[in-house]
């Protein structure tokens, strides 16, 4: 007589990070590998997903209900990769490619049209890889050659782009062109593998059994890397996608990172000088000191934005340093920096230091020996109450807490959310941008360039001649500030991939940040010999020669009580 037939179930219990063994019951359909189905589990009844198909040699349990689809059995693997990778039980991803609601029924994806002459004249020519490109450089081209190329296949095409609203957009752009594209968030129609699926950081999970060809947008972007635990890249998923299904990736960036330029070869779009925006220098280092937050300069530039017709005819970008504040010297202007490392020093005890602790000075600038130093950082809040004054308008505060649906006026001040609400602007002001030159993170340069490239976006390119960007610095000789003014951004990526390979830093080695109360205890038990392990402020940073060997020491530690956050990079 055949053996019962079973199923071995993955279910949502983060804590238990291992599969079961369920029968089902005669007279029900054997669920496919990846359906939903409800289990019991130590008298809980859970959710989980069919992982596979076995023979029952012992007495099991029955499955409760089948519940529906979940992701194609071919996605399975990458579950795993990914728990393996960022440290996170298979369950978390596998949420991440299933439905939130109960899908039972899929519909039939629509057949692909005959492409008319003007897509494929549209259609740019570069070689899989990474292409750098000027923030006006349209998109949609390198899109329609994507899909051409998963066309030849008859597989779906993967977009991703940085936000939901740019996903619609993205959706709307290509429905007009008669192509059938869909949001990676209408599940079942990417289930279906529909022949072109768009979405933002979620969709690298989308639902897809096998990928033709992919493409990710801006993909430098922070909204690509989840913050919360885990901590996995949207660039690392789409890879490693990629790579299994043997499908072409195409990644855009102003300024790609290391681990971008890993991807493959490096093409450069026409036209960036063009489609970059104007650009204007000012150094607050030759300001007159009774100026307020916007030098005389640029509140002329801004009045004679404000004589347009702009909707919004100014934007002012304040962009935090964490819990540091900038000071500079009173008398020549000069930031107070690190010798060591360059960076920004805070007051620590009436002394300065920076924020690795590269020893301690007296309050004095090291160009000119004043004693007498000033902060230069306020808050939005009190940004937008100088700006008001010094422009005599009414201004309309923009954070990631304000309210989406509020009215906007005709100047806004505010953190990077104004690149995200404002979509044309006549002036865009980073009131301090060595905010984002002096940042405590490995990424700082290329965040200040994919800042201006946003800002960009809102005024246009040069060729357009519509609108430009003002960048406020006191470190006008700064490698940032020269590669911006000359669009030449080859020595930048130069050294960072140089920075990247002297430091261990991915793409050249694995680092896994782990705080909490039981981290201590955490590490006590890590197998370190292939591994280094270094405190921190917050905990301890663990650096190893490649992801494998990173995961590998991360699960020989035994996991204590007690808050523990892993983030892996």
């Amino acid at each position: 007589m055949d053996a019962p037939r079973a199923v071995r179930v993955v279910t949502e219990v983060a804590a238990l990070d291992r599969s079961f063994d369920y029968a089902v019951a005669d007279g029900h359909d054997v669920p496919a590998i990846g359906d939903r189905v409800r289990v019991d589990l130590h008298g809980r009844s859970v959710r989980g997903w069919v992982e596979d198909h076995v023979a029952a040699d012992r007495e099991l349990k029955v499955v409760k209900k089948w519940l529906g689809f979940g992701p194609p059995a071919s996605l399975l693997p990458l579950a795993t990769w990914a728990g393996d990778r960022w440290y996170a039980p298979r369950s978390r991803f596998l949420l991440a490619m299933s439905p939130d609601r109960l899908v039972t029924n899929l519909p039939a994806p629509p057949p692909a049209p005959d492409l008319a002459p003007t897509i494929r004249d549209t259609a740019t020519n570069y070689p899989s890889g990474v292409v750098r490109c000027a923030p006006n450089v349209d998109p949609l081209g390198l899109v329609l050659q994507a899909y051409l190329a998963a066309r030849e296949v008859s597989l779906p095409l993967l977009v991703l782009v940085p936000t939901d609203a740019w996903s619609r957009r993205m959706v709307g752009r290509l429905e007009q062109r008669g192509l059938p594209a869909v949001l990676a968030s209408r599940w079942d129609c990417a289930r279906a593998s529909w022949p072109i699926v768009v979405g933002a950081r979620g969709a690298a999970f989308a639902p897809v059994a096998k990928l033709g060809a992919a493409v990710i947008i801006d993909v430098d972007d922070e909204s690509y890397r989840s913050e919360a635990s885990p901590t996995w890249h949207a660039l690392d998923v789409m890879r490693h996608r990629c790579d299994h299904d043997g499908a072409p990736l195409w990644i855009t960036s102003s300024l790609p990172s290391p681990a971008a330029l890993q991807v493959g070869p490096l093409s450069v779009a026409d036209d960036e000088e063009g489609l970059w925006p104007r650009l204007e220098i000012v150094d607050r280092r030759a300001s007159d000191p009774r100026d307020g937050v916007l030098a005389a300069n640029v509140v002329t530039a801004a009045h004679r934005a404000l004589s347009g017709d702009s909707q919004v005819a100014v934007a002012v970008i304040l962009q935090r340093l964490g819990r540091g504040r900038l000071f500079a010297c009173a008398s020549c202007g000069t930031l107070a920096r690190c010798e060591t490392c360059g960076a920004a020093e805070e007051e620590v005890d009436g002394r300065l230091s920076c924020g690795e602790g590269h020893g301690d000075r007296e309050v004095f600038c090291v160009a000119c020996g004043a004693t007498k130093l000033r902060r230069v950082r306020s808050g939005v809040t009190t940004l937008a109450r100088d700006v008001a004054a010094q422009l005599s308008q009414d201004v309309t505060e923009i954070t990631a807490s304000s309210d989406p649906a509020a009215a906007i006026g005709r100047v806004v001040v505010g953190t990077e959310a104004v690149l995200q609400r404002v979509r044309r602007c006549a002036l865009v002001i980073f009131v301090d941008f060595d905010q984002y030159l002096l940042a405590p993170r490995e990424r700082a340069r290329r965040d200040a360039v994919a800042a201006v490239a946003r800002a960009g976006r809102l005024v246009g390119g040069r060729r357009e001649g519509r609108g430009s960007v003002i960048l406020q610095t006191r470190r006008g000789e700064d490698a940032v500030i020269t590669a911006l003014a000359s669009l030449s951004f080859e020595s930048l990526s130069d050294d960072d991939v140089e920075t990247a390979k002297v430091l261990g830093l991915p793409p050249y080695g694995a680092i896994a940040e782990i705080e909490g109360e039981s981290a201590t205890a955490f590490v006590a038990t890590m197998d370190a010999a292939h591994v280094r392990v270094v405190p921190t402020a917050k905990g301890y940073s663990v650096h190893a020669p490649d992801p494998l060997t990173l995961s590998h020491a991360l699960r020989s530690a035994t996991r204590p009580a007690g808050r523990l956050r892993v983030a892996v990079s």
